[in-house]
């Protein structure tokens, strides 16, 4: 997802810390996870409901949360890219170009943290508001003093989602109700039924490749260790999930491209997600696994992390280990009706 720093914006969407919660029986969404998949944590103050999901994916799509009527949340974050955009860094609405590449939003709700350097941000009702609102740098360009956009606050589909999915309120129909289904959305997007999962977690013993199998096991060994960060059902270091305690998320300087401290995404539908890093600076995955075999960098920054610290890989070891991350990817998602666009 794409950062920003503001205080003031995460202020706008704070509100209990996160833990298990559900809402009446008669509402309560339905996750359907499957094996392998723990429910993911739900803030007590929005939970999840179908109503409020559907609002939610409407605000997802919809250009006219953004001050000129071009971009909206789903810009960046593209479906048939495994919820990226193929930009080594996002363009805002405006047209001015960002320092971050767009991360994907798959098995987004299961992140402990929610941008590239940031590990305070740790809720999507907290993420939501800086791409939003945000100035440093612009995306969508609103301001949170002019309130929901007229466009929006006169559509009648609006009015009806907005009272059915925040009964009771009055007003129901407000940016900080947005928020919250935005969010809630973002957290249904789960991708479950790659080669991987169907291999491991439903028997397939055909669904994945021996060359896969392969890469796998050189993913879990020395000298590469890559699980040591990208580890877990999510393929990350940075994951939280009901009844798992909550940590600080571990930030990494990778030596990659500029210096500072970022998390390490889930792998989960990588091969869909180029370009790579933080900074969009590596093209392939051929280029991710050279830069890192090569220790990081020419020149190690003195606080980069000491798992990176180069292997060597013959020509079939690097093309086993390819082979195991495009394992990973479910292309279900990408065309799953679900997470479509309903306009």
């Amino acid at each position: 997802m794409i950062t920003g720093r503001s205080l003031a914006l995460l202020a706008f969407a704070a509100g209990p810390a996160l833990f298990p919660a559900t809402a009446p029986a008669q509402e309560t969404y339905r996750w359907n996870l499957p094996k392998g998949f723990p429910p993911p944590l739900v803030p007590a103050d929005n939970l999840m409901t179908a109503v409020k999901v559907d609002l939610g994916r409407y605000l997802f799509y919809d250009p006219r949360l953004s001050v000129n009527g071009k971009t909206s949340c789903a810009t960046c974050h593209r479906q048939e890219l495994a919820f990226t955009d193929g930009r080594p860094t996002a363009v805002g609405t405006t047209g001015q170009i960002h320092s971050r590449n767009a991360m994907s939003l798959v098995n987004v709700a299961y992140n402990a943290s929610l941008t590239w350097g940031d590990p305070h941000v740790r809720r999507l009702e907290a993420q939501a508001p800086i791409p939003i609102f945000g100035e440093q740098p612009i995306e969508m360009g609103l301001r949170e003093a002019d309130g929901v956009p007229s466009p929006v606050a006169a559509d009648v589909r609006y009015r009806d989602l907005f009272a059915r999915a925040f009964p009771g309120q009055n007003p129901a129909l407000t940016m900080g109700n947005a928020v919250k289904a935005i969010a809630a959305f973002e957290r249904t997007i789960i991708a479950a039924a790659s080669p991987y999962d169907r291999y491991h977690y439903r028997g397939e013993n055909d669904a994945v490749s021996a060359a896969a199998r392969r890469g796998e096991m050189l993913f879990y060994s020395q000298p590469l260790s890559c699980f040591r960060c990208h580890g877990g059902f999510n393929f990350s270091d940075s994951i939280e999930f009901e009844g798992r305690p909550r940590r600080q998320p571990p930030m990494h300087a990778t030596g990659v491209a500029s210096p500072g401290m970022f998390k390490a995404p889930s792998l989960r539908n990588v091969a869909l997600t180029a370009p790579y890093m933080h900074d969009g600076s590596l093209p392939t995955l051929e280029a991710v696994l050279d830069r890192y075999a090569a220790g990081g960098g020419h020149a190690p920054a003195p606080d980069q992390d000491p798992l990176i610290s180069g292997f060597l890989l013959s020509a079939a070891q690097r093309s086993d280990i390819i082979e195991f991350l495009r394992s990973l990817t479910d292309e279900s998602i990408l065309h799953n009706p679900r997470f479509a666009n309903p306009w």
